[in-house]
């Protein structure tokens, strides 16, 4: 194994960098700028059941040091997913992909993993039961652990590939819910997805997103996410993937020392659509300013006390 390499559930990764579901669509787009397969993996557009037209618009406000967005998991449907994306991806990008999965039911969940399992260059199921920008789906699975178990335990009976659980920081207890996600068979934990929040606009007196409220992201959410990610790793045995505000190669060492094995990209491919390929590039710069050899070794190496 490479300097940079690491390994997420048995899956060998070049480097931990990985743009995170909703960041960057189906991945083609973004490989029309540069090779995307400097990046470790990516995680595909949050994929559900039927087709999505998602939220009514506006659907993005700007915040201090980040932002919000309610798009509200607009897809084109699973079938759509395998039959047109997945083969546009497959000419541009050479390695597994990440399948982000969401859902309404815990059969939604099930079938629509059960359909990317089958589809070989999926390496990993990253089931999204935390996303807060729809009503009855994503985030109400994501806020106790016996839901989150059960969605957790549905998808493992209709799979074989690693099944990686994204939680949302919108609850009490994100350890809770993170080992009964682990008790229930996951094979590894994605954290954080966006937190709540809202702006209004002065003049008219409304809220800024027609949603009202959406995903709060962007580097004012990294304390949060690094301290959740901590506590969770700390917690489980399965191998976690931390994200939430990280822009630069430093958050991702920061996140590794915290327990993260990877690390994933979110609002910062927004701002800066090379902002991964940039955090590849400088991370061996920054591992020799900071003495570390591997990033393998630092998995978790935080110094307490």
């Amino acid at each position: 194994m490479g300097k940079l390499s690491v390994k997420l559930c048995g899956i060998k990764l070049d480097n931990p960098v990985i743009p995170a579901s909703g960041t960057f669509g189906y991945g083609y787009e973004f490989a029309e700028l540069y090779d995307i397969n400097c990046l470790g993996t990516f995680s595909f557009k949050g994929t559900t059941k039927d087709a999505r037209f998602g939220n009514p618009t506006p659907r993005i406000a700007e915040c201090t040091a980040g932002m919000i967005n309610a798009v509200g998991l607009q897809n084109p449907g699973v079938d759509k997913v395998i039959a047109e994306e997945l083969p546009k991806l497959k000419k541009v990008f050479h390695k597994p992909v990440m399948a982000n999965v969401s859902g309404f039911s815990v059969d939604d969940y099930a079938y629509t993993c059960e359909r990317l399992d089958k589809e070989e260059q999926v390496g990993w199921l990253e089931v999204n039961v935390s996303c807060p920008n729809v009503h009855g789906g994503g985030m109400s699975f994501g806020t106790s652990p016996g839901a989150a178990a059960e969605v957790t335990k549905a998808v493992k009976a209709v799979t074989t590939k690693p099944v990686i659980v994204k939680l949302s920081p919108n609850v009490t207890d994100i350890v809770a819910i993170a080992k009964a996600c682990e008790d229930a068979g996951a094979d590894g934990i994605s954290l954080i997805n966006t937190m709540l929040g809202m702006r209004i606009d002065l003049r008219t007196r409304r809220p800024v997103i027609a949603n009202t409220m959406g995903g709060f992201s962007g580097p004012a959410i990294f304390p949060v996410a690094l301290r959740m990610v901590y506590q969770v790793a700390h917690a489980v045995k399965i191998p976690v993937v931390g994200m939430g505000g990280v822009s630069t190669a430093e958050d991702v060492i920061e996140m590794m020392l915290a327990g993260a094995t990877a690390v994933e990209v979110g609002a910062a491919n927004l701002v800066n659509p090379a902002a991964s390929k940039e955090i590849v590039e400088n991370l061996p710069a920054v591992m020799e300013q900071y003495g570390i050899n591997t990033l393998n070794e630092i998995i978790g190496g935080v110094q307490n006390g």
